[in-house]
């Protein structure tokens, strides 16, 4: 008989040999029906790779065309596919939105080349999502190029060599997995039809007509065929299990007539089973948990199916003995699950506010390349800390992955968003610079320099603040218009150059002039003085613009006029019009409207805070009202209002002439 009851199987049988007799569960004899083997559970510690898989495009593009659909072939399980799964270490996810396509593509090939096709599903299911993705991506952006072009929507067509080759790997991929699948479905049910015979052979044993050696001879043949057998449909293998040793128990019965053969096979499997308990024993000792509970995985396997029952009267020790060596085991592992699962639970509050950083920085960032840029940094590194935290606890696994993979995806909808909507204005951006080339190529020939030149500088400086377009396109469009601005300025500089002999006659007459003011002396008559000076300075005004490297001449002439007015008693406003006029001189003699419009910027602003002054100034004397005009305090303030009102007079008539020069 069975030491073993067998957990219940809630699977409907579907039995090919329908006069079989199936025993029911709750009929199954065991060697202590009251103690139940202690269940090895599936807790398992490490994650769970998450099936999030993004869906399909339900609607095919003109890409998708090229690509072969296979019908999946249905899945089936191995009956020892469940013993499998309960030591199987789980993989740490993956997110392949990092990767570019090619990088998909050679992730695609190595879990082909190194892992087992049935694995493959999930990864491969991220993978294609991910990569449709970029395709469909950059199939929206070539479409947009294409129309831009004038092109009719209905030629329009995209793949690429990357595309057909991951199609291919695809092809092989789903191709590879179905053939996987028809094989194991054939195989298991050969296995099974392999069974059912072993269990009619079983029973036959018990109406043949030859001596017990034969038969018991006969009987471990059969033995050893099952064990060989291989492995049936998970959902066929309760009932075939129950049924052999439904037939095992009742040939063990027909035994009862020869004790020597039942007493020695009650021997070997006494011997095999105290081996077991030694070893589980052993395995209570280990340090590694998780080794000594999947070896103990395999010790209840092969004590429930390659080893058979012992004597009556040691059933219920050897078992109680298993049964305590596995609590022990099992406790253990209970314990470390618990103080795994504290971590575990810190490791999901950590997950949970990095996604939440996540998805602040996607809020957050400053609609630019730089604040894009910035943010791409950022993530990356959250990202990365996300995937080095560690496992959060089973229970939580696939929603923390879920709610990571949306907060990332919407970073990068929103980032891509961005970078589409830039690609729209870069084309905005290349008909405004192809404006721009159009006035350049017209205007490259102009006579009117000074007219022209202005117009060249404004479009230059327009070009720069118009932004990037479509990369295709940049270097044409710059070297047409670098093309049209060089031909103009060539011609100009030339224009300039011959200029340039008539400014260096000019710096050599005021050299002349500097030589003789240099000996100049004043008469002692105030006007002749004067009007001498003015003289000087009209004469420098007339002689003209001096080549460019050579204008520290107009500072050594400034310090001439310096020193003489030194000498000369003139009032302060005097003297300030006829620096200015000297000043106003030599921005014109240096062709610097730029300067010139500062100068009178500043002359402007300079009136209206001196009007303010006199205001606030004369506002305060009303504090004064009831104080005599001689007390010191009104009569520093009515100083200091005629200070600024002099002050006020110098600087009207200084933007009187910049006005003049400036209209000139």
């Amino acid at each position: 008989m069975s030491d073993e009851k067998m957990p219940k199987d809630t699977s409907t049988p579907l039995s090919n040999h329908e006069n079989e007799k199936v025993i029911p569960d709750n009929e199954t004899t065991s060697e202590k029906e009251s103690v139940a083997p202690v269940e090895i559970e599936k807790v398992e510690i490490e994650e769970k790779v998450a099936s999030d898989t993004v869906s399909e495009e339900t609607t095919p593009t003109t890409a998708d065309l090229d690509e072969i659909e296979i019908e999946d072939e249905e899945e089936v399980a191995s009956s020892e596919d469940e013993e499998e799964d309960e030591t199987k270490v789980e993989e740490a996810q993956k997110d392949y939105s990092t990767l570019t396509k090619k990088e998909l593509i050679a992730e695609f090939e190595t879990l082909l080349n190194t892992k087992k096709i049935q694995d493959l599903k999930h990864d491969v299911e991220e993978i294609r999502a991910e990569f449709n993705n970029q395709f469909n991506e950059e199939l929206e952006h070539k479409k947009e190029d294409f129309l831009a072009e004038g092109g009719n929507i209905i030629d329009f067509h995209y793949t690429t060599p990357l595309k057909k080759k991951f199609n291919s790997l695809y092809f092989d991929y789903k191709e590879k997995r179905n053939n996987y699948y028809k094989s194991l479905k054939k195989d298991l049910q050969a296995n099974l039809d392999k069974r059912w015979e072993l269990i009619e052979e079983l029973k036959s044993l018990l109406g043949a007509e030859e001596n017990i050696n034969t038969t018991y001879k006969h009987f471990k043949e059969i033995q050893e065929k099952w064990h060989v057998a291989g492995p049936i449909p998970r959902d066929k293998y309760n009932t075939v299990w129950n049924t052999y040793h439904h037939h095992v128990e009742n040939f063990y019965d027909y035994l009862h007539l020869n004790r020597e053969f039942r007493d020695m096979d009650f021997k070997h499997n006494l011997d095999a089973k105290l081996k077991l308990i030694t070893r589980a024993e052993e395995l209570a000792q280990e340090a590694n948990v998780n080794k000594a509970f999947r070896e103990l995985q395999m010790l209840h396997k092969m004590w429930k199916e390659d080893i058979g029952p012992v004597a009556k009267e040691y059933r219920d020790e050897v078992w109680d003995k298993f049964s305590e060596a596995t609590k022990v085991i099992h406790d253990k592992r209970q314990a470390y699950l618990a103080e795994a699962e504290k971590e575990f639970e810190n490791n999901l509050e950590k997950k949970k506010q990095l996604i939440e950083e996540i998805k602040k920085t996607t809020e957050e960032t400053k609609p630019s390349h730089q604040g894009w840029q910035n943010s791409i940094k950022k993530v990356q590194e959250l990202r990365d800390t996300f995937f080095n935290t560690g496992r959060v606890p089973r229970a939580n696994n696939k929603d923390i992955w879920k709610f990571f993979k949306d907060a990332t995806s919407s970073f990068n909808y929103q980032k891509n968003s961005f970078y589409k909507n830039q690609k729209k204005e870069q084309f905005t951006n290349l008909e405004m610079k192809r404006e721009l080339i159009k006035i350049a190529e017209d205007n490259k020939d102009s006579e009117d320099f000074e007219t022209t030149t202005q117009l060249m500088k404004k479009i230059q400086n327009d070009w720069k603040n118009i932004g990037h377009v479509p990369r295709k396109y940049s270097d044409k469009i710059w070297k047409q218009f670098k093309k049209a601005c060089n031909h103009y300025f060539d011609r100009l500089h030339a224009q300039k150059n011959e200029a340039n002999k008539e400014e260096v006659a000019h710096y050599e007459a005021k050299e002349a002039m500097l030589s003789k003011l240099a000996t100049f002396e004043l008469s002692g008559d105030h006007k002749t003085d004067i009007k001498a000076i003015k003289d000087n300075i009209t004469a420098w005004k007339e002689i003209g613009r001096v080549p460019y490297n050579k204008r520290n001449i107009e500072q050594k002439f400034n310090k001439i006029l310096d020193a003489l007015f030194k000498k000369l008693d003139l009032g302060k406003k005097e003297a300030e019009l006829i620096k200015f006029d000297n000043k106003l001189n030599t921005l014109v003699n240096r062709d610097d409207e730029r300067k010139l419009k500062n100068e009178h910027f500043f002359i402007s602003k300079k009136i209206e805070e001196t009007k303010d002054e006199i205001r606030q100034l004369e506002n305060n004397l009303g504090f004064f009202r009831h104080v005599d005009d001689d007390n010191p305090m009104v009569v520093e303030v009515h100083k200091n209002i005629e200070r600024h009102k002099e002050q006020l007079e110098v600087w009207k008539a200084k933007l009187s002439k910049i006005k003049e020069v400036r209209e000139d």
